[in-house]
């Protein structure tokens, strides 16, 4: 049978809220801050007054490059202020800091809070150790979640301004002692090693871009290397493997596809698939904004 195509809807978020969207931008807040940045996909009209639009403290004015653009500040604000989100079923908050950058993105992607308790349920659950590798991990969010529900972690990132980012972040959420390991690394050739040293995961956290390059100039294109790596990571599962989360963001797929990917990837390990999209819930007039598509493989022994 095909697969059925979920939604995921964040519901914890205190800190952050998707105020409004329509004419190709949203308007979201960010702990004190309020931002409007450009997201294609609103193909409707602003619901709130544009009195309100015009309030935001800063607006990204994209070029025709590709995350090309700039941000016009209407009021000072700070140069990284502090965000939270409470988890669950543990009930600890992650805390982290948030920005604006270059490429109109602020170090936290809210609609993968879903992933986040997802996620931290089943390391809770699990009752043994579990070993997560978290791939393309970005300012650690994802990582921060897994290590806070007790499993060990480590981190691969090929931005040392990322990982520092993360790191910053293990600190403000008090999981200083949590076993971290933070690399900067090409997430390919760190899983193609790692499987010759015979290291293994009992989880698999996911999130390519489109494009990038390693630290050494490795290019990725992730039509061209994901099923490379889906093939590598074979190598590092554990003989009863947890849970394997993929998302992704900017691409032009869909989430079944990468549920077929998946499934080839696990066959051979029983367990559940599912797939479906990421998206946030406006609070003006409830309309949903996708946001990424995703894949998700659940083990038999989570059950």
């Amino acid at each position: 049978m095909p697969p059925v195509i979920d939604l995921l809807l964040p519901a914890r978020w205190k800190d952050f809220e998707l105020l409004d969207s329509g004419d190709g931008q949203k308007l979201e807040r960010y702990g004190p801050c309020t931002l409007a940045r450009p997201e294609v996909q609103a193909l409707w009209h602003p619901t709130l007054p544009s009195a309100t639009w015009q309030r935001a403290q800063g607006v990204f004015r994209p070029t025709g490059e590709e995350s090309g653009g700039h941000w016009e500040f209407k009021e000072s604000i700070a140069q990284k202020w502090e965000m939270a989100y409470p988890l669950e079923p543990s009930g600890r908050s992650l805390r982290f800091w948030v920005q604006t950058t270059p490429g109109r993105h602020l170090g936290v992607f809210p609609e993968a809070a879903s992933h986040w308790d997802w996620m931290a349920a089943l390391i809770e659950k699990a009752g043994r150790p579990i070993h997560v590798l978290n791939l393309f991990g970005y300012t650690g969010l994802a990582t921060l979640a897994a290590s806070a529900a007790g499993a060990a972690v480590t981190h691969v990132d090929a931005s040392k301004k990322s990982v520092a980012w993360a790191r910053e972040n293990q600190a403000l959420s008090g999981l200083l002692d949590s076993p971290v390991r933070w690399i900067v690394d090409d997430a390919l050739k760190f899983v193609q090693r790692e499987a010759r040293r015979g290291v293994k995961y009992d989880g698999i956290l996911l999130d390519p871009p489109k494009f990038g390059r390693g630290p050494k100039g490795e290019v990725w294109e992730v039509f061209k290397s994901l099923p490379a790596l889906f093939q590598a990571l074979q190598g590092v599962l554990s003989q009863k493997p947890l849970f394997v989360i993929v998302s992704a963001y900017a691409v032009k797929s869909s989430a079944v596809h990468l549920y077929f990917a998946l499934a080839e990837m696990m066959r051979g390990f029983g367990g559940n698939e599912s797939c479906g999209e990421l998206a946030l819930q406006e609070k003006s007039a409830g309309r949903l904004l996708s946001s990424a598509v995703y894949a998700r493989w659940e083990g038999d022994s989570a059950r």
